[in-house]
């Protein structure tokens, strides 16, 4: 009876209003806008709490009612009436344990803001700390399950009888609307996605989320810092000349929010918002959170990317795939018409831009074809709606496509128009034989590694003619310090004598191939004395080859298939080694799903691959459901775009492959020679079975190995026995294998970094010096920036967060600047490869710091004196 009366109750009061809202509605007079939104005003209000969620919106709709229509629902915001003070006491003593006045020092009885689900009451803690309290009003949840109930059975109704419901799949979306909008009064799952948003802005000055204070949260009842400011309902009272930034400031962190989070506030209206004395937008009310998955993201951003560079039939394309039911089965023509319709919004209107409109108009065409959008947007549609209606509140003159597309251009590696024609303007000017060399070239070279660049382009490759030490000269006669190293290789510095001497003598020697070498004993020695506990070493010619090998390796000895390896962890370019690797991530966070990120690559080999979170432990769990099909795992112990080394979860790791016999492989391609002499397992304490080296031991020059135990790698020697081999060994080949001038320069690298192993503390500090160099120079320049580095690398992100995921690093970076540092870094002298780890050699000074230091500093200011940072 406690559900099935309130809902009988709710189902009579909504035939008496709606037929008193139509019997309004007809009379005579009630055409114009501002009557009939009080009209319907007081009809939200009379139904209750889900109702007058649709009030909220319609109040942020200036566009669609006219300003003085839309001021009807104002009140919606944040004035609606409070529950009894007798009911307000029995809520806060049931869910605090005890009576307000023993829980708070004072308590301010008369709310400061009273909406749908709520109530706010300002109070003190005995630590003298002001706070707000957020109180679900009495009834409240009783009045929702109701209303729900009674919608739900209408539109099954209509669903039933009425054909454009069924098309339109109304009880669907309704479906999906349901659970969160039931959710609103659970005031745990609120405060966890507080706390959760307000990490993923934490840092950042411009956007802000009360503190929670959890010992005295409840499932009724929230305790937060209180946010003094100007409500977003009263964002008349804010100077004009600082709207248009405010305006800017709440579109970008929504979209922050929506794109790069995947976590969004579902209801910013102008009563979830205060502008903080400082200029900080502060959110708040998160009972309504949308999720976005890493797949909706990437399509939405490739949506959105197509849109802002005209494509109008790949923008249609994408749309209809991702986001419509039945989107592949409609026509070329009316894809060719939802492109004039996407050209329309997205060119013609622009200069108004209008969620509402665009998703109307798009959602008849579809209706017309039979199709529909899909329910998995709705939220996201619904917070645009309201999020473009407050942010016109603020600004009415607000451009909303331009902002939309200088965020969108922040975030993508092109340059804009205007920028790309700045840098080729002075770059050309600087370097006319590089340009010319490299148009020259486009006939005959494709160079995927610097000149053609996969997804990430260099526009204006360098073109060097010589390199010494620290030092770079290109073909114009330029000369540059270097923060590349080659992406690893000359740790010691371009051209090390002892490095040269050694290549001399090789070449001299005859530059043996195919054959064995002394050189090629000798850095085979070198690499088993290097890695502890695995005594063998089997060359090869590159850090991706390294990896397939000890992959067939690991395969052959446990007759298994599939391979684990962590998201955003790159193994070079083989079909494993770049499954969700850098440039498109796939599933949740905690069970990430492989995912190719290249074309042609065998869809097979991509399901047979497990991803892991590294440093999460819900990797173990993945690892031990599939164990008996898991060949290996493969990790970088020391990520290069973390710069760290998770020791705890490397040991985790060592265990859980023991216990299940799986070979547990190090990429150490990167770190092996880099960040200590035999790597970052020696930095964890934590030795694999198998390790991939390559860059630094070939000095320069292409190589790469296997070290690891005996049994595993004397799986590629032959048993003598040749029908044996076929059937127990793993075949490894490379004529250039073990050459002699690449395991000479190899062995003379490795040599000397044993000889010195100062050079490794050496290099630590120079890195901890110039990361804090770098980090002042932006705080100087008031530029969001985070340099981090250790141990030789480092890394310049132009963002205020610092994410531990990968996938988050990357999702929020501002790569439009990164780009565009590495060429005004040019201008002083200073080569920083695009979007790529930097690293440091033996051969740079502290002078040389400075220098870079330096440069950064006027490169950051330039960048925001040309608008590449918001305001």
């Amino acid at each position: 009876m406690r559900v099935v009366l309130p809902a009988a109750v709710e189902a009579v009061r909504t035939v008496c209003w709606t037929a008193a809202l139509l019997a309004g509605h007809l009379a005579p007079g009630r055409r114009d806008p501002r009557r009939a939104a009080a009209l319907l005003r007081r009809y939200l209000y009379r139904m209750g709490p889900l109702y007058l969620k649709a009030g909220q919106i319609l109040g942020t709709q200036s566009g669609l009612w006219g300003p003085g229509a839309a001021a009807e629902f104002r009140s919606f915001f944040a004035g609606l009436p409070p529950m009894a003070p007798a009911a307000l006491r029995r809520t806060l003593a049931r869910s605090l344990g005890a009576p307000a006045d023993r829980v708070f020092a004072s308590f301010d009885w008369t709310p400061v803001a009273a909406g749908t689900v709520a109530q706010v009451h300002r109070a003190t803690l005995p630590s003298g700390e002001a706070v707000a309290v957020k109180v679900v009003k009495e009834g409240v949840p009783e009045r929702l399950h109701a209303s729900a109930r009674v919608l739900g059975l209408l539109l099954h109704l209509a669903h039933l009888l009425v054909p454009a419901c069924r098309r339109f799949d109304l009880r669907g979306q309704f479906a999906e609307l349901r659970p969160a909008l039931l959710g609103q009064f659970d005031l745990r799952a609120e405060a966890r996605h507080q706390d959760r948003i307000r990490e993923n802005f934490a840092g950042n000055p411009r956007v802000g989320v009360p503190r929670l204070y959890p010992e005295h949260c409840t499932d009724r009842v929230l305790v937060m810092e209180f946010v003094d400011g100007v409500p977003g309902h009263e964002a008349d009272r804010l100077p004009a000349d600082r709207r248009p930034d405010l305006a800017a400031r709440v579109q970008e962190a929504f979209y922050c929010m929506a794109y790069f989070h995947g976590r969004f506030h579902v209801d910013p209206h102008p009563g979830n918002v205060v502008f903080g004395a400082g200029g900080e937008v502060v959110f708040l009310d998160f009972g309504l959170v949308g999720v976005l998955s890493e797949d909706d993201r990437w399509h939405l951003s490739a949506f959105y990317y197509a849109c802002v560079r005209g494509r109008w039939e790949l923008a249609a394309d994408r749309f209809t795939g991702a986001f419509v039911v039945g989107g592949d089965r409609l026509s070329a023509d009316c894809r060719t018409e939802l492109a004039d319709v996407l050209r329309h919004h997205f060119e013609d209107r622009s200069r108004r831009w209008s969620t509402m409109a665009f998703f109307r108009d798009a959602a008849m065409l579809l209706h017309r074809r039979g199709a529909r959008l899909s329910t998995r947007i709705t939220l996201l549609a619904l917070a645009l709606l309201t999020g473009e209606g407050f942010v016109y509140d603020v600004d009415p003159g607000f451009d909303l496509w331009t902002h939309n597309r200088r965020f969108t251009d922040r975030f993508s590696p092109y340059q804009s128009d205007a920028a790309r024609e700045t840098f080729r303007r002075e770059i050309e000017a600087r370097a006319p034989r590089a340009a010319a060399l490299r148009a020259a070239a486009a006939d005959t070279l494709v160079a995927p590694t610097h000149l053609d660049r996969f997804v990430l382009p260099s526009t204006f490759p360098l073109v060097v003619r010589s390199a010494a030490g620290a030092r770079l000269t290109d073909v114009d006669g330029n000369v540059y310090l270097d923060l590349s190293g080659g992406y690893g290789p000359h740790i010691l510095g371009y051209g090390h004598p002892v490095v040269r001497e050694a290549i001399h003598r090789a070449v001299a020697d005859g530059a043996v191939n195919a054959l064995g070498n002394p050189a090629e004993f000798a850095l085979a020695r070198l690499l088993a004395q290097a890695f502890p506990g695995q005594g063998r070493a089997l060359l090869c010619n590159s850090g991706t080859e390294a990896v397939l090998v000890a992959i067939r390796l690991a395969r052959a000895w446990t007759n298994r298939r599939r391979v684990a390896k962590c998201e955003g962890h790159y193994h070079g370019f083989s079909d494993h080694g770049q499954v969700s690797s850098w440039f498109r991530y796939s599933g949740d966070p905690h069970r990430p799903r492989a995912v190719a990120n290249s074309a042609g690559a065998d869809p097979r080999l991509v399901a047979d691959t497990v991803v892991l979170q590294y440093g999460d432990p819900a990797s173990f769990d993945r690892i031990a459901a599939c164990a008996a099909e898991l060949a290996c795992v493969i990790v970088e112990p020391m990520p290069a775009a973390l710069a760290e080394v998770d020791r705890g979860f490397l040991r985790r790791l060592r265990q859980e492959c023991d216990r299940h016999g799986i070979v547990l492989i190090f990429d150490e391609v990167v770190t092996g020679f880099r960040v200590d002499y035999g790597g970052a397992q020696r930095l964890a304490g934590v030795r694999p079975d198998l390790t991939c080296a390559g860059k630094i031991i070939g000095g320069g020059l292409p190589c790469g190995a296997v070290v690891g135990r005996p049994h595993l790698v004397d799986l590629a020697r032959t048993t003598h026995d040749p029908f044996l081999d076929v059937t127990a060994r793993a075949f490894v080949g490379g004529t250039m294998s073990g050459n002699s001038v690449t395991a000479a320069a190899g062995a003379a690298t490795l040599g000397h970094l044993r000889a010195h192993p100062e050079i490794y503390p050496a290099l630590a500090r120079r890195t901890d010096l110039l990361t804090g160099l770098l980090t002042g120079e932006a705080a100087a320049a008031g530029v969001p920036c985070r340099i981090t580095g250790s141990r030789s690398i480092f890394s310049v992100t132009f963002d205020h967060a610092s994410p531990r995921r990968i996938r988050d690093r990357l999702a929020g970076s501002h790569l439009q600047a990164s780009v565009a540092l590495a060429y005004y870094l040019r201008k002083h002298g200073v080569y920083l490869p695009e979007l790529h780890t930097a690293m440091l050699s033996a051969a740079h000074t502290e002078d040389d710091l400075a220098q870079v230091a330096g440069a950064f500093g006027k490169s950051v200011r330039e960048m925001a004196d040309a608008g590449f940072f918001a305001h």
